[in-house]
């Protein structure tokens, strides 16, 4: 093992070092090659060389160091001499986390997370809870959903602050509280099913606990308090007790009392700025270019930050104009861009990495200092987080350097992974399929919707047909199994997509070949099928085994009870599909009249685009009858 003497004032670091120790694989000793700790004295001058004989890292905080040790360790691999220079681009950079969306991070999984971050050099994680967090005076707050108590928020704020990691609360005020609002002790707090009733005493009283409970565990005295999508904002309780009243009032109303509760326990506070940026929007559109913020507005915005979120453009040039608007606000501007994990049940890096070049080329153009990615886990977090790494580095490097190379992305990302980059990469072909323009930017989700489909429903078989999918997933299956022999963090990720793989090798084509062998009276083709359906049935369960295996090793296990539904159902309607095909074939039946229909293309204008096969919500994908509802 490597020995290094590291010389210099290391009482910040050492429990950092310590924590990190097994991902740098060096022991420290007087007899190994000095490597001398220095603090810049310039503010975004970062550093590190090696002469043959003696090392030098040059850093500005916690956080670089840790970045400027683990690039120093790569280097020296490689080279026998060498001299790196970085900047510091933002005063803070990092990632978002999402623990609304049933897949809670566990304390053990954050830990993980916060180790890559740490060895990319981010120093802010900001943690999204609209109610997966421990609020005493409300039990039914989180009840059974994983919500984090006040121990685990500091185990984890700890962990991260020996890192240079400030930890954030990323909460929600207004909007967005269905899963909160939906019990009786939410009654005369509620103005419609997600949204608080502004105005209210007892609102206000619920908000300050919420805001208290979020922040205590935590050092930083930030909090995000959300406020996006309000849509529903004053059109339910509220009409019916004070009438029709302008949005902008009851937004402006509502945030000066919030921001009064978190500067009374001194915090500063930032807000997704959508809701007031849409009020210079003849059409209400967040990303309208032609957005006009009246004065009145601006002049009238309490004392916050405001937060652009943006993770949907290519062009450089969008952001500027976004940037820009943002700044006529008179308000300290915060940039989240975005690693698509959200896109199904794979990541979208092609997606991500344009995003995230004009993204933040705009935001160091503009002066944004603060910048953080967001890894939203939308509709069941079916997409397990450290798949977002690749887009975590490129967001990283990003903030350190003007550009980066692919050559050089691709032999950091080996060392600091033990994967391929190229390797790493195959879970964008899930989705970045045939049918599909380049990079994915309208973001297709195959993957995703030709898993959960019905076999005999088969609301996607005429889109797909004809694109060779089996083939493509079956080709995916070969190229991911050589990544599952090996043993480290990220096993169970790589098991779960080689068994996802192999399942839609089968399955994407399933619906096709049902139908085409029942118009053409194909008997033979249709007993095979059967059979096909039988084996589907048990690969299904060994999926689902796999998906629980990542599932459990990264997060809490509450959440995970809605796949485990969403499998059952799958192998439930394969089930089903085996018994009517079987009692065709047996004369039981006449006719099958789910494959007597004729099937056409899906039709969601939502969802749908050029370059893209589709995407969409798992209730949309199964069934065109109601899932549930009255």
């Amino acid at each position: 093992m490597l020995k290094l003497h590291l010389i210099g004032d290391l009482q910040d670091l050492e429990a950092g070092l310590k924590l990190l120790s097994h991902e740098y694989k060096f022991e420290e000793s007087e007899a190994g090659i000095p490597l001398e700790i220095q603090k810049s004295l310039v503010k975004d001058k970062l550093s590190i060389s090696y002469d043959g004989q003696k090392g030098i890292i040059e850093y500005t905080s916690k956080n670089s160091f840790f970045r400027l040790l683990n690039l120093w360790l790569y280097q020296y691999k490689k080279n026998t001499t060498f001299s790196v220079q970085e900047k510091d681009c933002f005063d803070k950079t990092g990632v978002m986390v999402d623990a609304s969306r049933n897949a809670v991070v566990s304390v053990s999984g954050m830990k993980l997370v916060l180790n890559y971050m740490a060895k990319l050099g981010l120093n802010l994680v900001m943690l999204y809870t609209e109610d997966t967090y421990e609020v005493k005076e409300y039990p039914y707050f989180g009840y059974l959903r994983g919500r984090y108590t006040h121990e685990e928020m500091k185990e984890m704020d700890d962990y991260a602050f020996e890192l240079g990691i400030e930890m954030v609360p990323c909460i929600q005020t207004l909007g967005h509280l269905f899963n909160a609002l939906k019990y009786e002790y939410a009654n005369g707090i509620k103005d419609t099913s997600d949204v608080v009733l502004v105005g209210e005493t007892k609102t206000y009283e619920f908000l300050e606990n919420l805001i208290q409970s979020a922040t205590k565990p935590f050092r930083s005295n930030h909090i995000h308090i959300g406020m996006d999508e309000a849509f529903g904002l004053g059109t339910g309780v509220y009409r019916s007790k004070n009438g029709i009243r302008d949005s902008f009032t009851i937004m402006n109303e509502h945030l000066e009392k919030v921001i009064a509760i978190t500067k009374k326990h001194g915090l500063e506070a930032m807000i997704w700025s959508d809701m007031y940026y849409r009020f210079g929007s003849k059409t209400g559109d967040y990303y309208d270019l032609e957005s006009d913020i009246p004065e009145e507005v601006i002049n009238d915005i309490p004392d916050v930050d405001m937060v652009l979120w943006d993770y949907y453009h290519e062009d450089e040039k969008t952001y500027d104009i976004l940037l820009g608007k943002h700044k006529e606000m008179k308000k300290k501007v915060i940039f989240a861009g975005g690693v698509w994990t959200w896109n199904g049940i794979a990541p979208n890096y092609g997606k991500s990495f344009e995003t995230t070049k004009a993204g933040l080329a705009s935001a160091k153009k503009n002066g944004i200092r603060e910048v953080f990615a967001t890894l939203w886990g939308d509709d069941g977090g079916e997409t397990p987080i450290l798949s977002a790494l690749p887009g975590l580095q490129l967001f990283a490097d990003l903030s350190y350097r003007d550009e980066v190379g692919e050559a050089q992305m691709r032999e950091e990302f080996q060392y600091n992974t033990g994967y391929s980059l190229k390797k790493f990469m195959l879970l964008n072909d899930f989705d970045e399929t045939p049918g599909v323009m380049e990079n994915n930017l309208n973001t297709s989700a195959a993957s995703k919707f030709l898993l959960w489909q019905d076999p005999l429903l088969g609301l996607y078989d005429q889109t797909v047909a004809g694109l060779g999918l089996g083939e493509h997933y079956q080709n995916l299956s070969i190229q991911l199994k050589e990544l599952v022999s090996k043993e480290n963090d990220l096993t169970p990720l790589f098991e779960f997509y080689h068994t996802l793989a192999v399942v839609l090798s089968v399955k994407a084509e399933l619906g096709i070949r049902l139908k085409t062998a029942y118009d053409t009276d194909n008997k033979d083709a249709l007993k095979n099928e059967v059979e096909q359906m039988k084996a589907l049935q048990r690969s299904l369960n060994e999926l689902r085994i796999a998906h629980r295996n990542v599932w459990m090793e990264y997060n809490k296990p509450f959440g995970w009870e809605v796949l485990d539904i969403r499998y059952g159902g799958t192998i439930s309607r394969m089930s089903t599909a085996v018994d009517r095909v079987t009692d065709y074939l047996n004369g039981k039946l006449d006719e099958i009249s789910e494959l007597k229909e004729n099937k056409l293309p899906f039709s969601n204008p939502y969802y749908l685009g050029e370059g893209t096969l589709g995407r969409g919500l798992y209730k949309d994908m199964v069934t065109p009858s109601k899932l549930s509802d009255v």
